[in-house]
Parts: C-alpha cells; sequence; structure tokens
C-alpha cells in the first residue's frame, strides 16, 4: 500500500468530531498527515497547526468544514496542487469542486473513513 500525504482541513484534537478520526485512521492506515484546525492540537503524532503551511507531494485533501468556511482556503488548497479533494459529508461544494476540476484536481464527495475502512483510499 502507498501512502497518500493527506491534508485535513477543519483538523480537531476533540475525540468527538469525524476530523480527528480521520487523522487516527489515516495514521492507522500509515498515510502522512498534515492538519489544519482553528485550534492547535495534537492527534496521535500530528500536529494540528492553524497556519497555512506549504506541504510537499500531497496527494489529498479532505475537507471537514463546510462550503462557507472552505472559502479563505480556496486560494491555499490549490497553491498545495492536491490530486484530489475529499468532500466529506457536510462539506460538499458545488463551486469549489468545479475550480478543482478546471485545475485537473478530481473532487470527490466522499467520507474519508469509509474509503479508507473499505480499501479504496
Amino acid at each position: 500500500m502507498s501512502s497518500k500525504k493527506t491534508l485535513v482541513l477543519g483538523a480537531s484534537a476533540n475525540p468527538s468530531r469525524y476530523s480527528y478520526l480521520a487523522i487516527n485512521m489515516l495514521r492507522e492506515k500509515g498515510h502522512e498527515v498534515a492538519a489544519v484546525g482553528r485550534h492547535t492540537g495534537k492527534v496521535q503524532d500530528v500536529e494540528i497547526t492553524a497556519e497555512k503551511q506549504p506541504i510537499e507531494n500531497l496527494d489529498t485533501v479532505t475537507l471537514y468544514l463546510n462550503a462557507n468556511n472552505q472559502k479563505p482556503y480556496y486560494d491555499y488548497i490549490f497553491s498545495q496542487k492536491p490530486k484530489r479533494i475529499i468532500f466529506n459529508p457536510g462539506a460538499e461544494n458545488q463551486e469549489l469542486a468545479a475550480l478543482a476540476k478546471e485545475k485537473n484536481i478530481l473532487p470527490q464527495n466522499a467520507c474519508t473513513l469509509v474509503l479508507l475502512s473499505t480499501g479504496q483510499y
């Protein structure tokens, strides 16, 4: 299995949040994870930062922000040149998906946790 470097956008250190579960499962499956959220924290060995940091060789951005909260991150997402953007339930955004397609980035309405647990990640 190849590691897919993943940016969790909307990351949280709160164990009741799906982004927290996603970071844990991504790490368990051997993926490198970068995490950006409103609040700093840590999940396993992953530091959650509030800063938009550059990420090299990024494969996937998985979104845990609603469409309105994604807007300030558009430029940041595209500057990282991911191969795909996963819109988790509640994060669907037709505008961002259309922009991604224009930039040859695959938009995917899916649940990261389901993709990981079914081996489709």
